[in-house]
């Protein structure tokens, strides 16, 4: 029953410009100046516990997009790459999402951390069929775990794109990024298809119930 109350999308910066945002001046930067002014509106409007931000990252192609959709029952059939990032509400189980979904593109990634604070929960995404950047998505899977601001909060890892046949299982994609290893927050590994919409819904059914502990 998850019900979108609000979109926005915001464009990321043009690549000339990362060096100089990197360097010191992010007020160039129109995605971080965008994302500080929503988040002081949004934790002017977080009132009670049965609202959270949730932080949705992982790399470009992995499903981030296509999921938040289909959660909201949008159209799925044309999905353009996330050039900065968009925010979508959703509203289930009387429990308000406030979703960030960051593009994953490599020249976006290092503004992530532009969007880490008073992150509630983190949302992982990995393309479970695409064997050859697992590692990479690993790596920035471990950066992320290490990051002092995303410090505790719960992790929500969803292995998509299980419908394709090539695609690993979650527990491999589990074992592979040695995930056992993860002894500082609360984390599952959901294996989910975002097309059909398989394992979604306990995904985010988990990650409600683990937000509110």
């Amino acid at each position: 029953q998850a019900i979108s109350a609000f979109d926005s999308g915001h464009p990321a910066p043009a690549d000339r410009d990362l060096p100089q945002a990197r360097a010191a001046d992010r007020r160039r930067c129109p995605a971080p100046c965008a994302a500080m002014g929503l988040l002081s509106i949004l934790k002017k409007m977080k009132k009670d516990e049965k609202e959270a931000r949730i932080l949705m990252l992982g790399l470009d192609n992995a499903g981030k997009t296509t999921i938040l959709k289909k959660l909201s029952e949008e159209d799925i059939s044309h999905i353009m790459p996330t050039q900065g990032f968009n925010i979508k509400s959703l509203v289930q189980d009387n429990f308000k999402l406030n979703v960030w979904d960051i593009g994953g593109q490599k020249t976006i990634r290092p503004y992530w951390s532009n969007y880490f604070e008073s992150s509630d929960a983190l949302v992982y995404v990995i393309d479970s069929s695409d064997r050859r950047r697992l590692e990479e998505s690993g790596s920035e899977l471990n950066e992320l775990i290490a990051e002092d601001k995303l410090g505790g909060i719960p992790l929500l890892v969803f292995a998509n794109k299980q419908d394709l046949l090539n695609a690993l299982s979650a527990e491999e994609i589990s074992d592979m990024l040695n995930m056992s290893s993860i002894r500082d927050r609360t984390w599952t590994i959901q294996a989910c298809s975002a097309k059909g919409g398989d394992g979604l819904q306990e995904g985010m059914e988990w990650l409600i119930s683990n937000v509110q502990k």
